[in-house]
């Protein structure tokens, strides 16, 4: 064998090891990453956030009014921030809620798509217009802005905006915290599909 052959097995060899160690290690975050959460019972804190098992949940993906905060709606100011939380607890009513989280945010949130009774939580928040979309759920904001149903009905802050200027939590689009964390999530979802 030439040296050059050599050289280029050695390097072939390398390359597949790295290959292997990448999969496995993609594999393991996928598992580790991924907690399913489940009880008879939540607390809703309010429109996006739900306490389960004692651990505080953001739901990933949107972003509902703040609790004290005010929208307008036919020229008189509406509480939609308490409309976001009741229309959620409403939602859950009795039922079981399930959870699948998929990392957290800088907060020590778990962030995660919740269902009770069968009902996407986060895509129905959106979808009555008390969420906006927030990284994801985009459709459904889109239809509940054509209807104007919920905020839609009126005029409001982006809950984001409403916070920055009152010195609340600065918050982004969710992504798990670190990069691994959020690349390891889409492409989790995305294998799901």
């Amino acid at each position: 064998m030439t040296m050059k052959r050599l050289v280029s097995v050695i390097r072939d060899l390398f390359l597949t090891v790295l290959i292997l160690l990448f999969l496995g290690l993609v594999v393991t975050r996928l598992d580790a990453g991924r907690q399913e959460l489940s009880s008879g019972h939540v607390k809703v804190v309010d429109g996006d956030t739900l306490v389960l098992d004692g651990k505080r949940i953001r739901l990933v993906g949107i972003d509902a009014p703040e609790l004290r905060q005010v929208c307008q709606r036919d020229n008189q100011p509406w509480p939609c921030g308490k409309g976001a939380r009741d229309h959620l607890d409403a939602l859950i009513g009795d039922a079981k809620t399930t959870c699948d989280a998929g990392g957290s945010d800088r907060y020590g949130r778990l962030l995660a798509v919740c269902s009770s009774g069968g009902r996407d939580l986060n895509a129905a928040m959106v979808g009555a217009g008390y969420a906006v979309a927030f990284g994801d759920y985009e459709a459904e904001q889109a239809a509940a802005r054509a209807k104007r149903l919920g905020i839609w009905a009126g005029t409001f802050d982006a809950p984001r905006t409403w916070r920055r200027t009152r010195g609340g939590m600065e918050e982004g689009p969710h992504i798990p915290d670190g990069w691994l964390d959020a690349v390891m999530s889409r492409l989790g979802a995305w294998l799901k599909t």
